[in-house]
């Protein structure tokens, strides 16, 4: 036992060594900011007027003006919104779809179609939101309108008058892609054996996908659902770009409403403090997720 003791520590020291630089990142990226905006949280820092240079201490002050506040209450039932028929709805029954599709052996050209759906996940959310907004132009010139044009529909302003809805479908579009790859990972560990038993029982497609399948794949399915989920409720560049917000505050989630607090009207101390519950909230998905995940494992 005596002479394992040093080979032992020097195992830790090498995982520790391999570990340092990550856990560094970490610290400097995260841990701090997230430390700092705690900070900030409690305090009236601006960037204008008598508070930026002398800054108090206002507890928590600041939360109970977001709380009481009917933007944020919007906001967060916007972020809901959004997360649930993008991400949670849209992004699961599309990429799922996928997957199934080019799972299947007599699926044709399936290089192709794989590509054509990897597409966006390629493209930088900045340069898509660009994009969908020349699609989405509310004249007749823009694509989408064109489109609906040859069936006598008249020119839809989407940006005005269906924003939300806007959103969530670019959302979508731009999230079937790492649903999909996801997916197709775990279909590729159901055994084949099993499908093919139930086939010979007189198992119907879809009973082999409710009964069978979805079983099987369920831990992936809540691992996609956490990431997805943390992943849009944090969505900023693909709304600012598209709406920066608006029409009238109707596409103003949780990450358009920090950065408007914090860089347009200049309430650093209220944008962190909202910052603080968005996080909250995040974390509070994010552990209902890892205890239904760890209940399937």
């Amino acid at each position: 036992m005596i002479a394992r003791r040093p080979r032992g520590l020097r195992q830790h020291l090498i995982v520790a060594g391999f570990l340092a630089p990550a856990l560094i990142l970490l610290g400097i990226f995260v841990v701090a900011p997230v430390v700092w905006a705690l900070g900030l949280s409690v305090t009236d820092w601006r960037l204008t007027g008598p508070s930026a240079l002398h800054p108090k201490i206002v507890g928590l002050a600041n939360y109970g003006r977001l709380l009481a506040s009917d933007d944020f209450r919007a906001a967060f039932f916007r972020t809901g919104v959004f997360v649930i028929f993008s991400a949670i709805i849209g992004q699961f029954v599309f990429g799922l779809a996928s997957a199934l599709a080019l799972h299947r052996r007599d699926v044709r050209l399936k290089a192709l179609w794989g590509a054509a759906i990897l597409m966006p996940l390629v493209v930088p959310e900045t340069v898509a939101a660009f994009a969908w907004s020349s699609m989405l132009e509310s004249s007749d010139q823009g694509t989408v309108n064109r489109v609906i044009g040859l069936a006598g529909v008249a020119p839809v302003a989407w940006l005005q008058d269906n924003a939300m809805l806007s959103i969530i479908v670019v959302n979508i579009w731009r999230g079937i892609a790492f649903a999909m790859i996801l997916f197709s990972a775990a279909l590729e560990g159901v055994p084949q054996e099993v499908n093919e038993a139930a086939t010979v029982d007189g198992a119907s497609p879809r009973q082999l996908l409710t009964k069978i399948t979805l079983p099987l794949i369920k831990p992936a399915i809540v691992l996609y659902m956490l990431l997805t989920t943390i992943g849009t409720v944090t969505v900023f560049g693909l709304i600012y770009f598209l709406t920066r917000g608006g029409p009238g505050g109707d596409t103003t989630t949780l990450a358009i409403f920090v950065y408007e607090r914090a860089f347009k009207f200049f309430e650093i101390g209220l944008g962190s403090a909202a910052s603080v519950i968005m996080l909250g909230f995040v974390l509070g998905i994010g552990l209902i997720y890892v205890r239904l995940l760890r209940a399937q494992v």
